[in-house]
């Protein structure tokens, strides 16, 4: 089995029984963002907070 075959099937495996189909979808999607963001803070694709509080101010306006 395929690495991340296998990991996503550990993630699911790793649900309640009672898990809705959107909640493992959740899961699934969240532990995605959460690898990229780590791999994109590996590669030095990081912003300050300074800088992302600036970012979120200008979508305010």
């Amino acid at each position: 089995m395929s690495s991340v075959k296998k990991q996503m099937v550990e993630i699911i495996e790793a649900q309640p029984d009672d898990s809705s189909y959107e909640e493992i979808l959740r899961e699934l999607a969240f532990r995605k963002m959460v690898e990229k963001g780590l791999t994109d803070s590996d590669q030095g694709r990081i912003i300050s907070n300074d800088e992302m509080q600036k970012h979120i101010r200008s979508w305010q306006k």
